[in-house]
């Protein structure tokens, strides 16, 4: 199990950072590569696929809830719960994401507050901005969760 899996619940297909490239004590920056296999692409604008941008939003959170599991486990303290996206205030989408592409996804923290810890994030392409994005984000346990069985 790669760091990422180690540090968040979610998994493929649903899974949209491959690897954390640094972090600080403020910021981290993480690494996805949208392959052109993904089965979304089948539907999104077939024959000029490009990734939906929810996914790039997605990335991002992604991204943030790593950010939170790193500065939890480093401070010693134990979550009771996962971090979830609790508002998105603000994102603007600046260039396409194409199949074969590798994003670097960077967020930072703004603020804390009250559980709430307020981000801004972002996503480059080579030298291309793609987007930019202002969120919060707090540990919550989430109800009504449905316990997995294998068989």
């Amino acid at each position: 199990m790669n760091t990422v899996q180690e540090l968040i619940p979610h998994r493929p297909p649903f899974l949209f950072v491959d690897e954390i490239v640094s972090e600080s004590a403020e910021s981290l920056v993480a690494k996805r590569t949208f392959r052109a296999e993904e089965d979304f692409y089948r539907g999104h604008y077939p024959g000029t696929p490009i990734t939906p941008g929810v996914l790039l939003c997605e990335a991002v959170f992604q991204t943030a809830a790593l950010f939170m599991a790193r500065a939890a486990a480093q401070s010693g303290a134990q979550s009771a719960g996962v971090p979830l996206l609790t508002k998105i205030y603000e994102v603007r989408f600046r260039n396409p994401v194409y199949p074969g592409d590798t994003v670097l996804i960077e967020v930072k923290r703004k603020e804390s507050m009250g559980g709430f810890t307020i981000m801004t994030g972002s996503m480059k392409c080579g030298d291309k901005r793609i987007l930019n994005a202002e969120f919060s984000v707090a540990w919550k346990k989430p109800e009504g969760a449905v316990a997995r069985t294998t068989s």
